[in-house]
């Protein structure tokens, strides 16, 4: 490999990435590590596990990522993923919402690293598959490298041997997610320094990473980089990353045959009473700052929203974009 050890995942992101996305994604991308929605333990324990837990094979590289504070629910949760075909998870240290806070979970257990380190090792107990963690570089007044660095080494002696970090600290009240997402400044000197000081440890970071081709620099510091708007709201990004991390080819070399691979994965689930949408709106992005990429969009949008809208709405926006892409190429 070109970056060997290296890592490009996609960010979990909630209401994007479900499987219909990472199927998207894994069209764009052999090698992404791909992650889901941040699912509970709890949900898993009382709630449908199929809705939570189903995947599509295509999908691996896969990750789980897991929320809770409670450690033998959290195993319990752990060992039927694992059953269920995952082959790797990730407990949630680093979401900062307020339904999240009242769950006890996410970002607010920065403030208890011995109680992070007793869900990860009531997770590795419970399975053979890694636990892994993503969290911030700090919460709110608890934002030096002397409060990362302990958190780290509490839980890492509990045998979590992977953080991805995302480079910007949590205010845990004052901000909503979205200006937790750009508000605290980012700091990637502090997770560079974080894997200096621990070079036994995989870190990886995240956090306001504009495209795959600037995920590049980072990989002199650390040992992988995650993505999440971009990837998701400009998704042709992933085609690139294959060839830039590991010198093969995309899986597609163009938007259509993108858009061509994904048509037998739509009819089978029509077939299945699926809504078109539910699919096609995480393809929105595709022909992002491309000639009919606004056209693209609307037809999407509007026909295939509509009830019993299929795959020939999705021919329909192709036709038209690639019509208006000609005309601007006759014009120039």
């Amino acid at each position: 490999m070109k970056y060997e050890g290296k890592t490009f995942a996609v960010a979990p992101m909630m209401d994007w990435t479900d499987r219909h996305c990472r199927v998207f994604h894994r069209v764009l991308s052999r090698t992404a590590v791909l992650y889901t929605e941040m699912v509970t333990a709890r949900a898993i324990k009382h709630g449908n596990r199929p809705q939570h837990l189903d995947f599509d094979a295509r999908e691996n590289p896969l990750v789980l990522q897991l929320g809770g504070s409670e450690p033998e629910i959290l195993a319990e949760a752990s060992k039927i993923a694992e059953d269920w075909g995952y082959r790797e998870l990730n407990l949630n240290v680093g979401c900062p919402s307020d339904r999240v806070q009242g769950g006890n979970f996410g970002a607010c257990l920065m403030a208890d690293p011995p109680l992070v380190a007793s869900c990860v090792e009531a997770m590795r107990k419970a399975v053979s598959i890694p636990v892994t963690v993503k969290c911030r570089i700090g919460i709110d007044d608890q934002d030096e490298d002397a409060d990362l660095q302990r958190f780290i080494t509490c839980v890492s002696e509990a045998g979590c041997s992977t953080f991805i970090v995302h480079a910007r600290k949590a205010w845990l009240q004052g901000l909503s997610p979205k200006e937790n997402r750009e508000i605290p400044p980012l700091n990637y000197e502090r997770v560079y320094r974080l894997k200096q000081s621990r070079p036994d440890l995989r870190i990886e970071i995240n956090g306001g990473i504009a495209s795959v081709a600037d995920s590049l620099a980072h990989l002199a510091h650390v040992d992988g980089v995650m993505l999440g708007r971009t990837a998701y709201q400009t998704p042709w990004e992933l085609a690139s990353v294959d060839p830039l991390y590991t010198d093969e080819a995309a899986p597609v070399a163009t938007r259509r045959e993108a858009v061509e691979a994904m048509l037998p994965y739509m009819e089978e689930h029509l077939a299945q009473g699926l809504p078109l949408h539910r699919i096609t709106r995480h393809m929105l992005g595709l022909y992002h700052a491309q000639p009919g990429g606004r056209i693209w969009r609307q037809i999407l949008s509007t026909e295939g929203a509509r009830h019993g809208a299929g795959i020939e709405v999705v021919k329909k926006a192709l036709a038209a974009v690639e019509e208006q892409a000609a005309r601007v190429a006759d014009a120039a």
